[in-house]
């Protein structure tokens, strides 16, 4: 695996010097029953290079993804710390309450 600094599409080599704001985005693997958590300028194309599978990544081993939310942040340091937020849910009951994402919709996680 590569250091972060080195990955094509990490958020070490993400701009945060750009006038785009920026959103965390939630993507669901129905293949693998998790959740993916993540920041980027454009959540859209960055589903696709999830799904391409081009990297080694953990991504590319759950595939096919599914965006199922965004939330837009006018600057990084903001998303960074809502994405840390969420991820320290581990995609528990408190995923769902905090982005309010229906429960209801991932049976297969007991919820």
């Amino acid at each position: 695996m590569l250091p972060a600094e080195l990955e094509p599409f990490s958020c070490a080599r993400m701009s945060r010097v750009s006038d785009k704001s920026y959103s965390v985005y939630i993507l669901w693997s129905d293949s693998a029953h998790r959740f993916y958590i993540g920041i980027s300028e454009d959540p859209q194309s960055r589903l696709g290079q999830h799904n391409a599978g081009t990297q080694h990544s953990w991504t590319a081993r759950h595939r096919p993804w599914r965006l199922i939310w965004t939330e837009k942040h006018t600057d990084y340091p903001s998303a960074k710390k809502r994405e840390n937020e969420l991820k320290a849910q581990k995609g528990g009951k408190e995923l769902f309450a905090k982005t309010g994402i229906d429960p209801a919709l991932f049976p297969q996680l007991g919820s």
